[in-house]
Formats: C-alpha cells, structure tokens, sequence
C-alpha cells in the first residue's frame, strides 16, 4: 500500500484531482449556466454540483487507497476440506487450491496475484490504472459507486461546458478565448463515453457473476476452463447476482458454491 500511496499511485492520484478540479474551475470561470447563476446571486445550482464533485473526488480517494481484498494468511480451509464437508465422495472434477508462486500463499478460488500490487486478491476483477489499484471483493461495491457518481457528474458538466461556448467574429479569435473551455469539453466527452461503457460492461459481468479476469482468461483457468462454454459456476440468475453483489457483505466462500453447483449438475 505505501508503494501505491508513494509512487506512481501519487502521480496518478494528483493528476486526476488536478484534472477534476481544473475542469470544475474552467466551468466555473467561463460564461457558463453556473458563472450566470453566480453573478445573479443563485447559488443552489452552483452548491450541488460542487458536493457533487466532493462526493465523486471522496469516492475514487475511498477506492483507490482501501484494500481490494487482499489474501493476508493460510487461515482459509482448503479446496480439499470444504469438499469432504460438502460430500463424503471426492469427484475427478474437483481442483486443488494452489499456492501462490509470487507471495506463497494459499491462493483463493477466484482469487489472482496481481503484479502491480504484488499481492493476491481475492474475487479479482482487475487492475484499474485510473485509481491505481485492483478491484476486488472488498471495494468492487465502492467502485461501481464512485463510477456512478462520476457519470452524474460528467452528464452535467457536459451542458455545462456547451452553455459557455459563444460565437466571436473570427475562428483564431473564438479559439482565443474558448480553448481551455474547448479542451476541456473534449476531456469530459471522451471519459463519460469510456465511464458508460465501464459500467455497461461491469453491470453485465455483475449480472452473470463473472469477473473481468474470467470473462478474459476462462479458457485458462482451472476451474473454468473444465465447464462449457455457456456454463457458470457461479451464476445464480440476473436478479440473484445482482442482489448478491450489491446487498450482501462479506466474504464469500467460492469453493463452497463452486462444488455444490458442481455435484447438483452431476
């Protein structure tokens, strides 16, 4: 975690405050809706969208500097105990949990090492360089959040940003005085484009109960690669992941659901 605090997690971390807050200052600043309700002592809107900035700043700070989930001991029962307690008859489909070859640890069903953090993660999901650290079983609720807020921040900026341009009587004279509006309705463009397809793409895998590093690398994972092709272990139906995912908390024990979903297909 301190190398994340104190090294290129720093730099990424300062760049996006800068970013967000050089944005917000830019609207704030030209002629825009806000800067009209400012001069004419309106400050309701003004108000709002600045907690909404602090909310969404909060959130990726929450995100990016709490743990994902990392895998800190042996203690967890192995693949081989949980499958004697959940039937008397081990199968020839069952697989054995294996020690980490970077950290050494007993390694999780669905857990990875990620070689970023060095350090193994449990439900891993990825690797997310705009907050500098993995999502895991521990912050994936969190970073589904913090991008929600995010595109409620960036669908408002958007008119915000458009509200400011005005027409000049040359172009070189219109860019003169629009350019630092003009960048940065470009910048919120293209990251509510990339914020919509990260959520689309999150909530679907959310819904199939499937990971990021799954749904990219089933065919080489031990535990999946022995399914079909349709098949998931772990999916309990749209309604049910959803719950899952989003109204329970704690740990969850993969090698349990894995194996009874295994014998029930038996």
């Amino acid at each position: 975690m301190d190398r994340g605090v104190l090294g290129t997690g720093c730099l990424v971390r300062t760049g996006h405050s800068l970013l967000t807050w050089g944005v917000t200052l830019v609207l704030f600043l030209h002629d825009t809706d806000l800067y009209n309700q400012e001069n004419k002592w309106i400050y309701l809107k003004p108000l709002l969208f600045i907690l909404t900035v602090l909310c969404s700043v909060g959130l990726y700070f929450s995100v990016s500097l709490m743990d994902p989930g990392y895998v800190l001991s042996d203690s967890e029962k192995t693949f081989s105990e949980l499958a004697e307690q959940e039937t008397s008859t081990m199968t020839s489909s069952t697989v054995p949990m294996r020690r980490c070859g970077y950290c050494l640890l007993k390694r999780p069903m669905r857990a990875r090492h990620c070689k970023s953090c060095n350090r193994c993660v449990r439900r891993y999901d990825h690797h997310c360089p705009w907050i500098e650290n993995c999502v895991g079983e521990k912050n994936h609720r969190v970073f589904m959040l913090y991008l929600v807020v995010q595109l409620v921040v960036l669908l408002w900026a958007f008119p915000l940003a458009w509200s400011g341009f005005h027409s000049e009587a040359t172009w070189s004279e219109w860019l003169r005085v629009n350019i630092f509006l003009l960048l940065a309705f470009i910048l919120i463009s293209i990251v509510t484009v990339v914020v919509c397809l990260l959520i689309v793409c999150q909530l679907y895998l959310i819904s199939c109960n499937y990971t990021t590093w799954e749904f990219m690398s089933s065919y080489r994972i031990s535990y999946l690669k022995q399914c079909d092709l349709d098949s998931n272990p772990f999916d309990r139906g749209i309604v049910q992941n959803l719950w899952n995912f989003f109204c329970t908390h704690g740990p969850v024990t993969w090698e349990r659901v894995y194996l009874r979903n295994s014998y029930n297909t038996v």
